[in-house]
This record gives structure tokens, C-alpha cells and sequence, in this order.
């Protein structure tokens, strides 16, 4: 029976890690307060078992609560992410194109390159939000 809630605790806490690692948009910042809570919760049962001699369960325990309270941190952007001005050399250089490139082309390499950097694609919010500003820069005058 202990494996069966060793499992459950398990997938909960994959799932809430998973979920943290997923953008933040409105009505999903609660999952930080349930992952601290859950981690709270683990660390205060990993002292109990060490306390009763269950001193692997009460590592598990442990070592899985500050995991989860650890994920759960709000973290600052890297100074890289920031809003930052661009010039024309580096957003060209961040599409792949040259110096006369028409709009049509901008366009398309934005696509193209947003293509694999986009979060749902594999990439980071910081990326998009480069290759947005590489684009807006060279379409806007």
C-alpha cells in the first residue's frame, strides 16, 4: 500500500513541476501556492518518518519536498530576456537576412524562424519575444 501512495505522490509532484514549467498567463500563477504547500507538507512527513526510523522514506520525503519548493521560486528574467533596444544589424542577424530585404521577406523569415523558436515549439518566451522585436524593428520604420 505504501508503494501505491509513493507513486500518487510521485505524479503529483511531476505535475505540478511540469505545470510550473509552462508560461505564466493569467489563472495559472496558483500552482506556486499548491507546489509550496505540497512541498511543506512532504518536508513535515519526511521529519515525521525520520523521527519513527523510516530514514530512506524520510530522505524520499525530504529531498522531493525541497525539490518541489525549489521549482516553485519565482524567477527574474535574465538580463538577456529584457526588453532591450535593438538595432538594425542585430535583428537582421536574429532572421537570417540581408540588408535589402523587402517586407515580404522579413515577414517570411519571421515566420520561418518563429517557427522553431515559438514555447509551444520547443523554445522560450525570451526567444519569441527576440524574434518579435527582430521583426517589429525592420518593419518599422
Amino acid at each position: 500500500m505504501g508503494l501505491i501512495w509513493l507513486a500518487l505522490a510521485g505524479i503529483a509532484v511531476w505535475t505540478l513541476v511540469r505545470l510550473g514549467r509552462q508560461s505564466e498567463k493569467p489563472r495559472r500563477g496558483h500552482w506556486r501556492i499548491a507546489a509550496t504547500l505540497l512541498g511543506a507538507v512532504m518536508l513535515a512527513g519526511g521529519v515525521l518518518a525520520g523521527s519513527h526510523g523510516a530514514w530512506i522514506a524520510s530522505a524520499g520525503l525530504v529531498g522531493a519536498g525541497a525539490y518541489l519548493i525549489w521549482s516553485s521560486r519565482i524567477r527574474t528574467a535574465p538580463a538577456s530576456a529584457r526588453t532591450e533596444p535593438m538595432d538594425a544589424a542585430e535583428a537582421r542577424s536574429i532572421l537570417g537576412i540581408n540588408k535589402d530585404a523587402s517586407p515580404q521577406a522579413i515577414q517570411a523569415a519571421w515566420r520561418r524562424v518563429m517557427a522553431r523558436a515559438h514555447p509551444d515549439q520547443g523554445g522560450t518566451e525570451g526567444l519569441a519575444a527576440r524574434v518579435n522585436a527582430a521583426r517589429d524593428r525592420l518593419l518599422k520604420p
